[in-house]
């Protein structure tokens, strides 16, 4: 029982720092994410553009790696969601995909790792 108490305690804790306004991210989508960068004692947003090829849902431990390609060298990162860092979501183009993992990606370059596109 002590422990059940526990529990709902961090639910509700965990609740109330989930971001509402998320949009339905799919693997495959192409997204841009918005992340606050702090320079000396000024705060911007940089924007980080790639393809969801994982995502990890455990509530406010949510998370989602986003790849793309920079002069031909593959570069992922890993993202929380919830994050206060992450300033905003867009889904820029979504994607027909058959696996909740696209690590496949990783070993195609060029025109080989394009995916199929679906439209609204």
């Amino acid at each position: 029982m002590f422990k059940l108490n526990i529990q709902q305690t961090i639910d509700k804790v965990e609740n109330s720092f989930l971001k509402k306004n998320l949009p339905l991210l799919k693997i495959g989508d192409n997204i841009k994410v918005g992340v606050k960068i702090i320079e000396g004692n000024k705060e911007r947003v940089q924007f980080y553009e790639g393809t969801i090829i994982a995502k990890k849902n455990s509530s406010i431990n949510t998370t989602i790696t986003v790849r793309k390609t920079l002069q031909g060298i593959g570069i992922e990162r890993i993202f929380l969601i919830h994050s206060p860092k992450v300033d905003s979501i867009t889904i820029l183009r979504s994607s027909k995909v058959r696996r909740s993992k696209l690590y496949y990606l990783r070993n195609l370059r060029g025109k080989a790792s394009r995916l199929k596109q679906t439209f609204k």
